[in-house]
């Protein structure tokens, strides 16, 4: 038995955070219920599929499903069961660019309705600071007697793709609370992890090399909590495009965004995550919670035009990118393109506002074709890309074949592994465009192929294939051609 004994919990939402939530709850000992009004996913999970690709939850979810982890669609029955409900539906951007709070508020009158003691409400979707007040009064509205409730804020900060281990080893478990009774229950539940005893389990789930093995809980009220989700993702989206405005320079001035990176990164004020220079950020998180956030600011008469700066130059990058295409193949009308990468970030299915399908619309906009590959996140792209525009290749290698240029929008694994002489002799002209500097350029040049990368110089080979036409309406720059002309004469 965990230090801290079962609990029984219910947690409201399968989505993402939810199902991840719910699954992890019940590896460290509790008693889960999993709610969703989508009966076509509770039948899947049931089965035991899992929607979502994320490491480690099928493993968890069958090891756990009908013993401490159960699935449901009545959110009546899984209240009256539980002792802490946890919220975990969404909260997506309203034309405002304020968080939707309309399905929390959903959620909320149905749990009033089914409360038969003392429950505590625990907000974990990311939401705008004081929505704890308003979860209150909504619940009081609906009916549920006061004595019988307690709300809190217990934000999440799970990244897609390593979400369990984030949940099972993190950096921090922030608990919002305003009462005694609810920051009692809070570390209940926690004190599997905040005491180290769920690491001491023989089939606990591995950790991260170098990480702790008592998970720190920090208590706070419930307005400092919302606040430190929203302060927290707008502060990592304003780490990425400030690499990307500096890699811009970079490549301006001739200076190597990598080198800079290693220097700036080496400063441990700074560290070197998210100093990643690429394509902007993206996903469920960012995009949402940075507006969110200075909506928020906006409501309390704070100028943070900081944040309107942040998301300006994560829009330019995507134009940028968009323009280093232009510069390595001229016109895009009538261009075929090979797009490795669909979901917003390696390791996951999810396309939710992904830099690469923004980049694709544009792309076919303007007339290209677009030849895709994704290993796990085509099938939720096509249902945003056009057919006729776009399709989908089986591996890198057949999205390549007689392309005018290869273009990388999500960094994967595997895409920093392409057999690059290989990938060389499958292009129609040899030009790789990398949105996620994989490479280091002289290893792409070496293989024969031009490539493209952010805040660097373009790399180019010293001699070309006699196979590579340059013509007027070469794929290649001018000034790639004439590097690549030169380079040659002064090899032979």
């Amino acid at each position: 038995m965990f230090i801290g004994g079962k609990m029984r919990i219910a947690v409201i939402g399968s989505g993402y955070v939810g199902l991840v939530s719910a699954a992890c709850f019940a590896e460290i000992g509790h008693k889960v219920i999993s709610v969703d009004n989508d009966a076509d996913k509770i039948a899947h999970l049931e089965r035991g599929e899992v929607p979502i690709h994320e490491q480690h939850l099928p493993e968890l979810i069958k090891r756990h499903h009908r013993k401490r982890l159960h699935f449901s669609t009545v959110i009546a029955d899984a209240v009256r069961a539980s002792e802490a409900i946890f919220i975990t539906v969404g909260t997506p951007p309203s034309e405002t660019g304020e968080a939707d709070l309309s399905f929390v508020e959903a959620v909320a009158s149905q749990i009033a309705s089914a409360i038969d003691g003392r429950k505590v409400i625990i907000e974990k979707s990311t939401v705008p600071v004081r929505t704890c007040e308003s979860l209150r009064k909504t619940l009081l509205l609906n009916g549920a007697p006061p004595d019988s409730f307690f709300v809190a804020s217990n934000p999440e900060f799970l990244r897609e793709g390593t979400a369990v281990l984030d949940f099972l080893y993190p950096d921090r478990i922030v608990a919002g609370v305003d009462d005694a009774f609810s920051s009692s229950l809070l570390q209940k539940i926690y004190a599997p992890l905040t005491s180290g005893s769920y690491y001491c389990g023989k089939n606990a789930v591995a950790g991260p090399d170098g990480c702790a093995l008592k998970a720190r809980l920090i208590l706070t009220n419930a307005k400092s909590a919302e606040l430190i989700k929203h302060a927290s993702n707008a502060f990592l989206a304003m780490k990425i495009s400030f690499i990307n405005a500096v890699a811009n320079i970079s490549e301006a001035v001739g200076a190597d965004v990598t080198e800079v990176c290693a220097g700036v990164g080496s400063d441990q004020r700074v560290g070197p995550r998210f100093l990643n220079p690429g394509i902007g950020y993206g996903g469920s998180c960012f995009p949402k919670d940075v507006r969110a956030f200075h909506t928020v600011a906006t409501q309390c008469g704070c100028d943070f035009s900081l944040l309107t700066e942040v998301m300006k130059i994560n829009e330019e990058q995507r134009r940028r990118f968009l323009q280093k295409v232009r510069s390595a193949v001229w016109t895009l009308r009538g261009k075929k393109l090979a797009v490795l990468g669909l979901a917003f970030k390696g390791g996951t299915d999810d396309v939710r506002e992904s830099p690469a399908i923004a980049i694709i619309e544009a792309l076919t906009k303007e007339g290209a074709r677009i030849i895709a590959y994704d290993p796990v996140a085509m099938a939720k792209a096509k249902g945003q890309l056009a057919a006729s525009q776009v399709t989908f290749a089986s591996d890198p290698y057949e999205a390549a074949t007689d392309c005018d240029a290869l273009l990388i929008l999500t960094e994967w694994k595997e895409f920093a592994e392409l057999d690059l002489p290989r990938i060389r002799g499958l292009l129609k002209f040899p030009i790789i465009v990398d949105g996620r500097n994989l490479y280091e350029p002289n290893r792409v040049a070496d293989a024969g192929l031009v490539y493209y990368s952010i805040g660097r110089a373009v790399a180019v080979p010293l001699a070309i294939s006699s196979a590579v036409r340059v013509h007027p309406e070469s794929p290649l720059d001018l000034v790639a051609a004439m590097a690549i002309r030169r380079q040659a004469v002064t090899a032979a």
